[in-house]
Parts: C-alpha cells; sequence; structure tokens
C-alpha cells in the first residue's frame, strides 16, 4: 500500500473542502502515536485521525472510534491547551512532499487571538506530529521526540526551529517541464531500472505510481534506461504527463483493490490499471478509502500481536493435555492388564522355599490354570523370593487404584483438550481486538493464563459482551454465530429461546450457531445456511462432508462445573455440509 505524495495532496483536498473554517472540539490520544481531533464544521462534526506510527503513518477523516486512556499523555495535554475551541485557518502540503501544515487560530494566555501550526510528517519510521510556534518556528513539543543520539541530522525537540525534512535534491513532479525529464534521463546511469526513475527523482511519486506510469506507457518496469529508445521515452513522458494532469485537475479516484481472498492489496488517489477490473472499488472520498484500507490493516496488526502470545500458549497447554492422554490411555491399558501382577505374586509366594536368590527368573506352575501351565516370572535378583512377592502385590494395588482414578482423569482431559481446541478456533474467529480481550478474560479465570493487570479491582465490573456474527438466511430468518465461548454461552443459555434451533459442528470444536425461528417453520434452505456457517466457523473449516448436529434450544444445556462454552444436548438430526468459503460469502451479512 502507498500513502505518498499523490494520496496525500488528494487528503489535503478534502479536509480544505469539509474542516477547513472548522472548530477543534474535543482532542484524544488513544495511541501513544496518534491523535483523534474532533471538528465541527457547518453543522457537521468530522474526525480527523493522524498518526505517526511506523508502520502505518497516515492522515485522514474516520468514521471509526477508539477507547481512550484514563490518563491522557503530556503531548494531548499540550494540544488541548492550545487547539480546543480553535478554528482551522490553513491547511496545505509542503511541496509534494507528505507532510501537512495546518495552522489553527487560538486564544492565548492574555485572551489574544494567535495562531500556531500543526505539522505531520508522513516519513516511515521517520514520522512525527509536531506543534510549533507560527511566528518563529520553535517547536513546543512532538508527538515524538527525536534527540541528537537517535538523529545527527534533525532533532525534533522543544525550544528547538523546526526545519523540514531535506528534500533530497528531488523535483517537484507538479512543477517540472518536459526539459527536466529528459534531463534526468540524460543524468541518470543507464542501468537504472525504469521503474526507480521516478521515485529516485520527483517528491511524492511512490513505486506504485512508477508501475502504473510504466503500465500505460508500455514498458516493463525492470528495463535500464539506458534500453529505451527515443520514442518509448516519449511514451514514458506522455503517460507520466497524463497523471500529473489529473493530480493537478484534482480529478482524482480515491479506490481499494481486494484480491480473491478479499485481502486489499492496494489503495490509491487514481485509478490503477495495472490489477485489470478485477476487485476495485470506488468511493468519492479518499478518507473513505483509507479508513476501510488502514482500519483493515491495523485491525490485523493488533489482532495478530495481541493473538501470538495468547495462540503459542494454548498450543502448548494442548500439545501437554494431548500427551498426557495418551500416557493416561497406555497407563489404563497396564492397569486392565494387572491381573498377571498378581499372579506372579501368589506363584512366587507358594514357591518362595525352593526359588534361589540372585536369579532373574524362574519357570512355575500355574495353579490358575486347570493345565497347570508353566509360566516364566520375572525376578529382581537384588531382592528375595518374598519381597519379589510384596513388590509385584504392590505393583498391582497401585494399578488397580490407578484404574478407577484414570477412568475419572482421562474424561477430565479429554474435556480440557476440546475446550483449548474450542479456544484456538475462537482466537481464528475473532474479528475484533476486544473479542481477544475476552478471551484472555476467560482464560485468566479459568486459569490457563496469568492476569498481569496492574490494577485488578478494575475488572470487578463485567465489561460489554462483543457482538456475534449476525446472518440473513435468503429465507429472511436471523442467524447469529458465536465468535468466542462466552459468546456462544450468551447466544445458547440467554439469548436463544427454547423452540429456536442450535446448530454445531459434531465431535469437534466450533461456534454456536442460532437460527431465530420467530415463529416460523424453518426452511431446509435456511437449516442449510446455518449448517454452513456452523461448519465454516469450526476446525472443519477446510475440509468436505462435514456433520452438522443440529436439535431445538431446549435440548441443549451445560453440565454443572463445565467450562465456558462447553455444553451437552440430545434429540438431535444431523446434515452434512461442505463450508467453501464462497458460498458463506454469498449468505447476508449484518454488519455491526
Amino acid at each position: 500500500m502507498s500513502f505518498d505524495g499523490v494520496v496525500t495532496k488528494a487528503v489535503i483536498e478534502e479536509l480544505k473542502e469539509k474542516i477547513l473554517g472548522g472548530k477543534i472540539d474535543k482532542i484524544y490520544q488513544p495511541e501513544k502515536d496518534e491523535l483523534i481531533i474532533n471538528i465541527h464544521n457547518r453543522g457537521k462534526n468530522h474526525r480527523l485521525l493522524i498518526s505517526a506510527s511506523s508502520n502505518n503513518p497516515r492522515i485522514y477523516l474516520t468514521k471509526n472510534s477508539k477507547k481512550n486512556p484514563t490518563n491522557p499523555p503530556m503531548f494531548c495535554m499540550l494540544l488541548r491547551k492550545y487547539l480546543s475551541g480553535g478554528l482551522i485557518l490553513n491547511i496545505e502540503q509542503y511541496g509534494m512532499d507528505r507532510i501537512v501544515v495546518m495552522d489553527i487560530s487560538y486564544l492565548d494566555e492574555l485572551g489574544q487571538s494567535s495562531e500556531i501550526r500543526l505539522i505531520v510528517e508522513i516519513m516511515g519510521k521517520h514520522s512525527n506530529i509536531i506543534l510549533l510556534n507560527k511566528e518563529n518556528h520553535v517547536i513546543l513539543d512532538s508527538i515524538t521526540r527525536v534527540t541528537g543520539e537517535m538523529s545527527r541530522i534533525r532533532q525534533i525537540l522543544p525550544g528547538k526551529k523546526y526545519e523540514y525534512p531535506p528534500s533530497q535534491d528531488k523535483i517537484d513532479p507538479l512543477h517540472g517541464t518536459k526539459e527536466d525529464f529528459f534531463q534526468l534521463i540524460r543524468n541518470s546511469k543507464d542501468s537504472l531500472a525504469i521503474l526507480k526513475f521516478f521515485y529516485f527523482n520527483y517528491t511524492g511519486i511512490s513505486p506504485l505510481l512508477s508501475r502504473e506510469i510504466c503500465f500505460n506507457a508500455d514498458i516493463d518496469i525492470d528495463r535500464p534506461i539506458g534500453s529505451l529508445e527515443q520514442l518509448e521515452l516519449e511514451s514514458l513522458y506522455s503517460a507520466f504527463s497524463k497523471i500529473l494532469g489529473y493530480i493537478k485537475s484534482g480529478n482524482f479516484c480515491p479506490l481499494y483493490i481486494t484480491n480473491q481472498l478479499d485481502e486489499i492489496i492496494a489503495f490509491y488517489a487514481l485509478d490503477l490499471y495495472q490489477y485489470g477490473d478485477q476487485g476495485k472499488h470506488y468511493s468519492n472520498s479518499i478518507s473513505d478509502i483509507l479508513d476501510i484500507s488502514y482500519r483493515r490493516r491495523d485491525i490485523y496488526d493488533r489482532m495478530s500481536q495481541k493473538s501470538q502470545s495468547m495462540r503459542k500458549s494454548i498450543q502448548t497447554k494442548l500439545d501437554r493435555a494431548t500427551n498426557k492422554l495418551v500416557k493416561q490411555k497406555e497407563e489404563l491399558i497396564e492397569s486392565q492388564n494387572r491381573e498377571n501382577l498378581k499372579v506372579y505374586g501368589d506363584l512366587i509366594s507358594a514357591n518362595a522355599y525352593k526359588i534361589p536368590r540372585g536369579i532373574d527368573s524362574i519357570n512355575l506352575e500355574n495353579f490358575y490354570d486347570e493345565n497347570m501351565s508353566i509360566i516364566n516370572v520375572p525376578l529382581d535378583i537384588k531382592s528375595n523370593p518374598i519381597e519379589n512377592a510384596q513388590k509385584y502385590y504392590k505393583r498391582y494395588s497401585k494399578l488397580k487404584n490407578a484404574e478407577s482414578l484414570l477412568l475419572k482423569q482421562i474424561p477430565e482431559t479429554k474435556e480440557e483438550i476440546s475446550y483449548l481446541e474450542h479456544v484456538l478456533i475462537a482466537i481464528e474467529n475473532a474479528t475484533e481486538v476486544e473479542e481477544l480481550d475476552e478471551i484472555k478474560d476467560e482464560l485468566i479465570k479459568e486459569g490457563y493464563l496469568k492476569d498481569g493487570s496492574k490494577n485488578k479491582k478494575k475488572k470487578k465490573q463485567e465489561a460489554k459482551l462483543s457482538s456475534p456474527h449476525h446472518y440473513i438466511s435468503k429465507d429472511g430468518l436471523h442467524l447469529y454465530v458465536g465468535k468466542n465461548n462466552r459468546q456462544n454461552e450468551h447466544l445458547t443459555l440467554k439469548f436463544a429461546h427454547r423452540d429456536d434451533i442450535w446448530l454445531h459442528v459434531q465431535n469437534m470444536p466450533g461456534s454456536h450457531v442460532i437460527i431465530k425461528k420467530d415463529n416460523r417453520d424453518i426452511p431446509h434452505s435456511t437449516l442449510e445456511e446455518a449448517a454452513l456457517l456452523a461448519a465454516y466457523y469450526s476446525k472443519g473449516r477446510n475440509g468436505n462432508n462435514i456433520a452438522v448436529d443440529y436439535t431445538e434450544k431446549k435440548n441443549v444445556r451445560k453440565m454443572r462445573n463445565a467450562k465456558p462454552g462447553m455444553v451437552i444436548y440430545d434429540n438431535f438430526k444431523t446434515i452434512i455440509i461442505s463450508p467453501h468459503k464462497d458460498k458463506v460469502n454469498e449468505i447476508k451479512k449484518v454488519e455491526d
């Protein structure tokens, strides 16, 4: 994805249209490197997101909100002091660079109107948000302070004079000429790939736009400059000039592009012909495009970070439980074959007088066998016959006790394995960070994770339950799919009515699915759609011919002391379904 100078220019044009002249209402800092500024302008409220994240630096109007820390950071407090109630007087871009300049009026300590400047630098790991005195360009503070140890070239610290980042001798493409283009061609190394030529020499041009220029000129991006004929160079400049014409006139065409898995692979402020016509999603607002693209990426990044350690911990515990079950089953088989040990002990006791010490085995007549067969009895050479017999009796007694214990422990271990597998599926099904928090809280309560929170008293109040997946069948019936154990329990035990239909994959972890009956008969087509969802949101997602059980909710119950989400059911029927994703996508989903 590419937030380059062209995207920045499109954002600036939209910000001028929607928030220029607006009044700053509230300022929040939900992340250490991110701001949300609420602005009221011409009867409408807007939410401006500014992020200096090293991974996803950006600025645009967002429709989404985030939780704010109880105690706002110092930079947020400083911005509130100067910007709250201020009017946005000017928004501009520094050349074609990814630098946004905002001038804001505010009332100083004497009640007189003054101006202050907020600068947003979108520069990868060097991104920053800086507040400075407009008159003398002295920095008041920044969201990230850059010391001399961090950079010898450019420090961003309170009291220092702000200077724009060095231009690196690049040309502003909006002010460059055809002569500049060909001069740059002549000055470039013949071996330089044509793709790199544009973003090496022009400000605000990204590799994505470079590829688009080459595509429109029908020139391979990897061809060296020295291999191009004059006609090809003319064609290249013509394609470049045409795109510059769109940018100069503000003729933007915001879009994002998805692949077959519905993953966003690119966004831009201009149409991108290099991707063909498939998977293109257009909007009149560049902010809407960026909001969708970055929200997906932001959620994915945050969820990946949050779920990674949780998934690793649960997988480790699942592996241990699985190994434990194998050992328990082996011990159970051994305990069920314990009668041989008692026979050994009895035979040794009966023949102790004729068993010499220091031998490792002896053949004795088995008086428990009608045919008085000969049986070989192993012995411990260090023990006398009576001690050997006692060892066999003791081992027999131990295995006898072990059997009754194992018959109790094995179902418990199986239940634990099932629960942990359900947790892994829940982590995979989670679509919001809040849902991962619910899973984490549940694991802490169940003793699988340690509570690392500093203020444990705050957890007394139960957090609001996140929302399950909500679909509507082709027959107009509502379908609900739990994403984690907490949602599953709520859907099944509290939300569903007695005659609603409950579905779950057979003998494997997965989501609870509810069909709301609403006093209607359930058509088979709706039952198939619900079964499809149950199979898709389960461990059998990638399989075929998955068995899904269904019954009325009144036949589902939770056993005492059962783990969250674990239920039993009876009077059920089974439907076989193959959970293909394209079929799931055909079911109408209700967005939160």
